[in-house]
């Protein structure tokens, strides 16, 4: 059984959603406010967390950077249905992905089931660079080198410049499928698809903004945008 924190100020919003998480077999703690939401977190350790960014004592990007910084478990925020900016600041404070209010039971559900189900299947797409044409990756075994940056495919590590990069699961299966075709564009919807497990459409704010989140961490200039098609990582 999964276990879950929803932190949200609503109490109506969060015994419909308890209840409806329940019914689909997951156990649920629920928060108030950021501070308790942190003291259960700490105390709980749940398996995937559902937080309101419109919180009464913190303001939600705090708690997302808090959790983040203490943990690589899968964040789930929730925003007004067209709030693209607290989407965007979401995102980028270390969430994984979003949901919006008002809440469809079924989509939420589909939700939290693909990210607990990427999340539990942190293998990706594994390739052994062979030569070094271009590309290619130069490698070893399931080590794949790209310029200053090594990525592990069996080991789950990265580095760069030999220091160790610190990665979430969703930048690293991110990072893995880029890896596994070096110098093919992959377009946002096929990426949705590939490691967000989506098998209906997405909102392909949620690539841009991983996508700049690992470029901060392995080098800005190491994916390259296509314009118009997608994105893809230089050989």
């Amino acid at each position: 059984m999964n276990r879950l924190l929803f932190i949200e100020d609503d109490d109506e919003i969060r015994l419909v959603i308890r209840l409806a998480l329940e019914d689909e077999g997951y156990q649920v703690d629920e928060a108030r406010d950021g501070r308790s939401g942190l003291a259960m977190f700490e105390r709980h350790e749940p398996d995937l967390v559902l937080l309101d960014l419109r919180l009464p004592d913190m303001v939600g990007f705090d708690v997302c950077r808090t959790i983040r910084n203490r943990s690589i478990v899968p964040i789930v925020i929730v925003t007004a249905q067209m709030d693209t900016v607290d989407l965007v600041a979401g995102l980028e404070a270390g969430a994984d992905d979003y949901v919006t209010k008002p809440f469809d039971g079924a989509v939420l559900v589909a939700r939290i089931r693909a990210v607990l189900r990427r999340f539990g299947h942190a293998a990706g797409p594994e390739g052994t660079g062979q030569g070094g044409t271009e590309g290619e990756a130069e490698g070893l075994g399931g080590v794949l080198v790209f310029g200053d940056l090594e990525v592990d495919t069996e080991g789950m590590a990265v580095h760069r410049a030999g220091e160790q990069v610190a990665l979430t699961p969703t930048e690293m299966r991110l990072l893995l499928e880029f890896s596994a075709a070096p110098g093919t564009v992959l377009s946002r919807d096929k990426l949705l698809e590939r490691v967000w497990d989506y098998g209906w459409g997405g909102d392909t704010r949620v690539v841009d903004v991983h996508v700049q989140r690992l470029r901060t961490k392995i080098g800005q200039d190491r994916i390259d945008t296509v314009r118009g098609f997608g994105y893809k990582l230089r050989g």
